[in-house]
């Protein structure tokens, strides 16, 4: 994508907002920071992809089973260890919401507009859905638990997801721990059947439709150093910009929690929903679909799991898999109606458009939850 060189120019300016004194502003430091992730992102995601191309297709799906959401990881990471719990729980909701219901519901939008009718592989999708739902149990377990007891002992605190539960600890860790290994499982079921797994077609070796195959623009050395800068590049821009989230959101009248849900994801991924979005235009549904159900498993199984055990290593305390009743019911729902959606095998315009109106309701949902709704 040649606009994420242009992009670039955020990246300089995010390091002179940050250590020259006179230039010092919070609200323009945040925006500058959000606009200089998202080329990094998208050159992070672009030397996988590459690096794919030497590695042949089944190594080249692991790493982007691995990296596919390493940019959104290095935020959180930076965040967890700024102690900023309720920002990354916020931030994998919302990741998985805007995959779920944005870039599908976009995709499906716009692929309808052009296409009409398209189809795509019930299996697969219908793989993805079950591992969705699997995932969100997992999530809602573990805060049904915690709602429960605090119930019991008359202490229910519905805006905070923080206890000091030692209970709730370890059954995060066990939680988490399966979620991960059903993962593993998915993708040893990608390898053995790479047409139908869960993550689909990566889009390095993607031979449908009589294109020739991809090939690499980088030789190894330059994929590797791109990967590299872009990641070292990203953990600086995710140390300024959740520096400068509490100024901002004070500023704004907003919260951590509606930045986490909207704002973070999308910085993360922008990159890649656009190519979610470009394969269904081009009537490659099963691409397009791998993309938006592949990264919000990635995150829900992945991601979220692996946070809880780096924040026993970087966080202040342990976080939980412990998230507020919105954030489960935005979940349950959102996986719910893409699952109804998809499980005919076919798609339209209008099924897209309503993806994006359950976003949006979810979205002011969250906006009015926060502390400038009251």
């Amino acid at each position: 994508m040649k606009w994420l060189r242009y992009m670039m120019v955020f990246v300089p300016a995010a390091f002179l907002l940050e250590f020259v004194p006179a230039l010092k502003n919070d609200i323009l430091l945040f925006a500058v920071c959000c606009l200089g992730l998202v080329p990094l992102a998208g050159y992070l995601g672009e030397a996988t992809e590459e690096l794919s191309v030497h590695t042949g297709p089944k190594i080249g799906g692991l790493l982007n089973a691995t990296l596919g959401n390493a940019a959104e990881l290095i935020i959180t990471i930076v965040a967890l260890q700024a102690g900023k719990f309720e920002l990354v729980k916020a931030s994998i909701t919302g990741s998985i919401l805007g995959n779920l219901l944005l870039i599908m519901g976009a995709s499906l939008f716009f692929g309808g507009l052009r296409h009409g009718i398209q189809r795509f592989d019930r299996q697969a999708t219908g793989v993805s859905a079950s591992m969705m739902t699997l995932a969100v149990i997992g999530l809602a377990i573990p805060t049904i638990f915690e709602v429960l007891r605090q119930i019991s002992i008359g202490q229910l605190n519905v805006f905070s997801t923080q206890a000091n539960d030692a209970a709730l600890n370890g059954l995060s860790l066990g939680v988490a721990a399966i979620l991960m290994l059903l993962y593993v499982l998915s993708l040893v079921f990608s390898f053995q059947q790479p047409e139908r797994g869960v993550g689909g077609p990566t889009g390095v070796d993607d031979h449908r439709e009589g294109e020739a195959p991809h090939k690499a623009k980088w030789n190894v050395p330059t994929a590797v150093g791109v990967l590299a800068a872009s990641t070292l590049a990203i953990v600086f821009l995710s140390e300024f910009l959740v520096g400068a989230v509490e100024p901002t959101v004070e500023a704004l009248g907003l919260s951590e929690f509606f930045v986490g849900i909207i704002i973070i994801p999308l910085v993360g991924n922008v990159a890649e929903h656009i190519v979610g979005v470009q394969m269904a235009w081009k009537n490659k549904m099963d691409l397009s679909l791998a993309i938006s159900l592949g990264s919000s498993t990635q995150v829900a199984l992945f991601v979220a799991p692996l946070l809880v055990f780096v924040s026993l290593l970087v966080a202040p305390t342990e976080m939980t898999l412990f998230f507020s009743i919105m954030e489960v019911a935005a979940l349950t729902l959102s996986v719910l109606i893409a699952t109804i959606i998809s499980v005919d095998g076919e798609s339209n315009w209008l099924e897209g458009a309503q993806l994006l109106a359950v976003y949006a309701i979810i979205a002011m949902g969250f906006f009015y939850l926060s502390p400038v709704g009251g």
